[in-house]
């Protein structure tokens, strides 16, 4: 793995996404502030953006802009994400 590919790895795995998403929202499809996640700004952003690039996992992922804290997710502004639950086919 080369250092740009290295630099835009997610640290956080996709089950551990998906598992922490369901721990605060309670059910799939409920929006939860990207800010819930354990994770500093800059990781969150890098994150979301790096599962975004990718089509079989950015389907499932909807992004939302409502009152908070804002990320910048491959460029468009968003606070908020909801998953289907459909995101478990792939796990």
């Amino acid at each position: 793995m080369g250092p740009e590919a290295a630099r835009r790895a997610p640290n956080m795995s996709l089950s551990e996404l998906v598992r922490h998403y369901r721990s605060q929202a309670g059910e799939f499809g409920r929006p939860i502030a990207l800010s819930a996640f354990p994770l500093d700004h800059d990781e969150i952003e890098r994150i979301f953006s790096s599962y975004d690039e990718d089509y079989h996992i950015s389907r499932f992922f909807h992004f939302s802009e409502a009152g908070g804290l804002k990320f910048l997710i491959n460029g468009i502004a968003a606070t908020h994400v909801s998953l289907d639950g459909e995101i478990e086919s792939i796990l």
